[in-house]
């Protein structure tokens, strides 16, 4: 139930880097790099604020928020302003994001021992909620810290995906997607297409900033390679997504994301557990990728040629 539990609040926390790689896949087709540096980046800024500074956890997750925003936005200038080819400027600023990183952090690791953290509120909620640091579920003891951890990463992405939801209703997030899909038309229509890309990317790595500071926390620690194919896991989350929910409305692929990563995060956990070798996960995670790009294809041909053949 432990394990359960852990894979359930990782898969939620991951979920909002999984929705920072669908808008910048989805809205503007681009699989931007940017977010492998980028959620290093909010861990690292919020992990130096808490343990280096003492800053409020809530202050801390935030300023990763604006760290990966920054990032972003610096993804989205070389873009727009330079004309750099969207992959290479990812690759740009994830590789000086690395150097970023360490300067920032100082080394390569950054422990959270006796340091406040969301975790030690969920911890103290945790005990006054349900009366101890134990309790009985569904005849599993479970920690309330995870518990309650779990619930306040639930409530968290909710509450995020509902203002992420709002927002594309809004004339800025219906030009945003709107400049994605035909930029021609935004461009005749007077809207700043280079703007709302710098944004959307903005908006994207923020995201993913946001979930590098909760996972930081989560686990206790921040470390400089974190963010290694992180995209990978933000692009499985999707296509899974995608798969399950369709891709019919904003609030179908928003909520089919989530569950895409949850159920991502949960094989992964799965396949823990029957030894798989932690130094073959990255490897198993891109053939699944791989695996799901090309699956819908081979079935719609499959499809194609089983009525040619009725016929």
């Amino acid at each position: 139930m432990t394990l359960l539990i852990g894979a359930l609040t990782l898969g939620i926390i991951l979920s909002l880097l999984a929705l920072g790689v669908y808008i910048s896949y989805r809205i503007f087709d681009i699989a931007d790099i940017t977010v492998d540096g980028s959620i290093t980046f909010g861990a690292a800024v919020s992990s130096v604020l808490l343990v280096q500074m003492g800053v409020h956890p809530l202050w801390a997750t935030l300023a990763g928020f604006l760290a990966g925003a920054i990032a972003g936005t610096v993804s989205g200038i070389l873009q727009t302003h330079f004309k750099i080819n969207p992959l290479l400027s990812g690759i740009l600023v994830m590789t000086g994001l690395y150097s970023v990183n360490l300067h920032v952090m100082g080394r390569s690791n950054i422990p959270f021992l006796g340091t406040v953290t969301l975790s030690t509120y969920c911890e103290k909620i945790g005990n006054i909620v349900f009366g101890g640091n134990e309790i009985l579920l569904m005849g599993w003891t479970v920690s309330t810290t995870d518990l309650m951890t779990l619930i306040l990463m639930f409530l968290l992405v909710s509450s995020i995906s509902l203002v992420l939801w709002l927002f594309f209703h809004t004339d800025l997030g219906t030009a945003m997607r709107a400049s994605g899909d035909n930029p021609q038309m935004i461009r005749a229509l007077g809207g700043n297409v280079e703007y709302y890309k710098i944004f959307g990317l903005a908006l994207s790595n923020g995201l993913v900033g946001l979930a590098g500071a909760l996972w930081a926390q989560y686990q206790n620690f921040a470390d400089v390679q974190m963010g290694i194919g992180m995209v990978v896991w933000g692009l499985a989350s999707v296509i899974i997504g995608e798969a399950l929910a369709g891709t019919a409305s904003v609030v179908t692929a928003i909520i089919g994301t989530i569950i895409g990563s949850i159920l991502f995060r949960q094989l992964v956990a799965i396949a823990l557990s029957f030894g798989l070798n932690p130094n073959d996960l990255k490897l198993i995670t891109a053939l699944f990728v791989f695996a799901a790009l090309i699956l819908p294809n081979m079935l719609s041909k499959l499809s194609v040629g089983k009525r040619k053949v009725a016929l």
